[in-house]
């Protein structure tokens, strides 16, 4: 499962030929399918993690008394609860630091330049969690903390300007969520390697135009903010980014079933939270801006 950039790439997807993980199912002696059957020790064959020669379950193990396949060893695999524990711990570093820095850092300039700082901090740490091979703990919660701290210090100043703006995007990024994780389940979106292709080139058009348009309004040729303006073409452009916060938050859900699936080990569920942190910090930020923006208009 491993990331070369922390907004693009979700790991156990980009492999060699394509995108591996997608419209596969677990079965024995599948390389192919399987995004975790690289560059393991133990790997044998197809599946790094539990060779089986005895049926379609490649984590049934056979049962030398009776001959009959049983249920796969879990011990040091990645379960749904080590994503839900890591993810709630990593998540709650976020609110922590957000919540320590809104209480101590008045809205002035010292503080935003505190809040670049912090974001600086946790764009390296990102970028470095995201060239690493392994999951680093210490990397992933330090993100969190500093990250936090951005997050309330640019809360505090929507909240001076929109009374009540950051407890209306934390709703708006609960429904958002939800809503995503509804519709995921119910299978009425079905993460294939075309629908991450597109999506994917979608985000990426997404942020080259975001980063032109915002070298312009630095060098004065746009005003107003350009394309991030608070009027409605700066509504439609954050309804945009949302949307492609949902879809990393799909993607997010695919990584989580496949690691799950194909027994990714325990300390991938790192990388399950830190994915999850970042795509929510994203959909929070662009529904922050966009509740300025409809409050600014009423």
């Amino acid at each position: 499962m491993r990331s070369s950039n922390p907004v693009f790439s979700r790991r156990g997807f980009s492999r060699d030929n394509g995108y591996a993980g997608f419209n596969t199912a677990p079965q024995a002696g599948y390389a192919q399918g399987n995004p975790y059957a690289q560059g393991d020790q133990y790997a044998q064959g197809g599946n790094p993690y539990a060779q089986n020669p005895y049926a379609t379950n490649p984590y049934a193990q056979q049962d030398t008394q009776y001959g009959a396949p049983q249920a796969p060893a879990t011990t040091g695999r990645m379960t749904m609860d080590d994503v839900v524990v890591r993810s709630a711990t990593t998540l709650g570093v976020v609110v922590l630091g957000a919540v320590l820095a809104w209480a101590v850092l008045p809205v002035s300039p010292g503080s935003y330049g505190l809040a670049i700082g912090s974001a600086l901090i946790a764009f390296v740490l990102a970028m470095v969690q995201s060239f690493k091979r392994t999951p680093s703990p210490a990397l992933i919660l330090g993100y969190a903390a500093f990250e936090g701290v951005f997050l309330g210090v640019i809360s505090e100043m929507y909240n001076s300007a929109w009374s009540g703006a950051p407890f209306q995007a934390v709703l708006g990024t609960m429904a958002v969520s939800g809503a995503t994780l509804l519709v995921y389940k119910a299978g009425w979106i079905r993460v294939t390697a075309r629908y991450a292709r597109i999506g994917m080139a979608i985000a990426i058009a997404f942020v080259v135009v975001m980063a032109v348009n915002l070298l312009l309004v630095a060098f004065g040729v746009a005003g107003d903010g350009g394309l991030r303006s608070m009027g409605p073409l700066g509504a439609v452009v954050g309804i945009i980014a949302i949307l492609i916060g949902a879809f990393f938050l799909t993607l997010d859900f695919k990584q989580i079933e496949d690691g799950i699936a194909y027994g990714a080990p325990r300390n991938e569920a790192w990388l399950a939270a830190f994915g999850l942190t970042m795509t929510l910090v994203w959909i929070y930020l662009e529904m922050l801006r966009l509740v300025a923006i409809f409050s600014s208009n009423d």
